[in-house]
């Protein structure tokens, strides 16, 4: 049935955190767009996802990610 896991982190890391905020920016500006038939920026909302994405795994690499040598985990009560 269900294990018992260490990592229980749920990837709180700032390169998880950074790619969230800048792909929901993207999707909220992409949806307003949408709302006000803005195909242009609906399009470019949707490059702001994917560089969200790429951000995320670029911090990810350099260090940011999850037990990544320059992030910083909250110590355990």
């Amino acid at each position: 049935m269900s294990t018992e896991h260490d990592d229980d982190n749920h990837g709180h890391s700032p390169a998880a955190w950074t790619a969230v905020v800048i792909m929901l920016v993207g999707f909220t500006v992409g949806t307003i767009a949408f709302w006000f038939d803005l195909p242009l920026v609906v399009w470019l909302s949707a490059g702001v996802v994917v560089v969200g994405l790429l951000v995320g795994v670029i911090l990810a690499r350099l260090g940011y990610g999850v037990d990544g040598a320059k992030a910083n985990p909250k110590a355990r009560a």
